[in-house]
C-alpha cells in the first residue's frame, strides 16, 4: 500500500466560510488548493473555455478587459439548469484536471495532510479525489444574508444559488467531520484546532469514497 499525504475535501454551501477555513489551517502550514480559483483560471481571457462561453451567450459576458463578468453568467446558469448543465460540461473537466495534478503534487510532499476546497465538491465528483470529507456548516438564513453582503444580489437570487446547490440535509449526511461556523473565531479555531489534531494521526487509507 502506498503511503501518501491524505487529502481532505472541505465543502459546504455558498458562503458556508470554506475559504476562511482554509486560510486558518496555514497556521499549521497546511496546503490548500481552491477549486474556485481554479475555476477563474479556466475562464481567463484567451482560454478555450471563455470562447465557448461568448460564443453562446455573446460579448455582453466580457467587462471591458476582456475579463468574464462572472455576476452575469451566475444570473443565467442559476435561472436554468440546463445552462448550468452546458457550462460545467465546459468547465469541469478542465478543473477536474487541474485540481488532480495539484493535488497528486501534494500526496508526494512532507505535509501531513492536505486540503481541497471545493463548494462541488460532492455534486461534481471530485470526492473521489479526497480521503475525507470536512462539511462547514452554517444556517441558511445566515447564507443568504452573507450572500447578499458580499455577492450584492438580492434575497431572491441568493435564495435562487441555494436551491441549485445540494441540500444542507444531503451535505451533512455525507460528511466525515462538521465544522459548525456560525460563531465567532475562537469557536472556529478550536475546532480547528481539534481536527488538526485528528488529520495528524490518519492512516494513509486507500480513497474511500471512491
Amino acid at each position: 500500500m502506498t503511503q501518501n499525504t491524505p487529502i481532505i475535501g472541505v465543502t459546504g454551501g455558498i458562503a458556508s466560510g470554506k475559504s476562511t477555513v482554509a486560510r486558518s489551517f496555514e497556521r499549521y502550514n497546511i496546503p490548500w488548493v481552491d477549486a474556485d480559483d481554479v475555476a477563474r483560471e479556466v475562464v481567463a481571457p484567451g482560454s478555450p473555455a471563455l470562447a465557448a462561453i461568448v460564443k453562446r451567450y455573446g460579448s455582453n459576458m466580457l467587462d471591458a478587459q476582456g475579463m468574464l463578468k462572472r455576476s452575469a453568467l451566475r444570473n443565467v446558469v442559476f435561472a436554468d439548469v440546463h445552462e448550468r448543465q452546458w457550462l460545467e460540461s465546459v468547465t469541469h473537466p478542465q478543473i477536474r484536471q487541474r485540481l488532480t495534478k495539484q493535488l497528486n503534487a501534494f500526496r508526494c510532499s512532507q505535509a501531513p495532510y492536505a486540503l481541497l476546497v471545493s463548494p462541488l465538491l460532492l455534486e461534481s465528483g471530485q470526492v473521489d479525489l479526497v480521503d475525507r470529507i470536512l462539511v462547514i456548516d452554517v444556517p441558511e438564513a445566515m447564507q443568504v444574508a452573507r450572500t447578499v453582503q458580499r455577492d450584492g444580489v438580492n434575497e431572491a437570487g441568493a435564495r435562487a444559488i441555494l436551491a441549485a446547490q445540494m441540500s444542507r440535509e444531503q451535505r451533512l449526511e455525507k460528511a466525515d467531520e462538521v465544522l459548525d461556523n456560525s460563531r465567532d473565531q475562537e469557536s472556529l479555531d478550536a475546532q480547528i484546532d481539534m481536527l488538526n489534531l485528528k488529520y495528524r494521526q490518519l492512516d494513509c487509507l486507500p480513497n474511500k469514497h471512491r
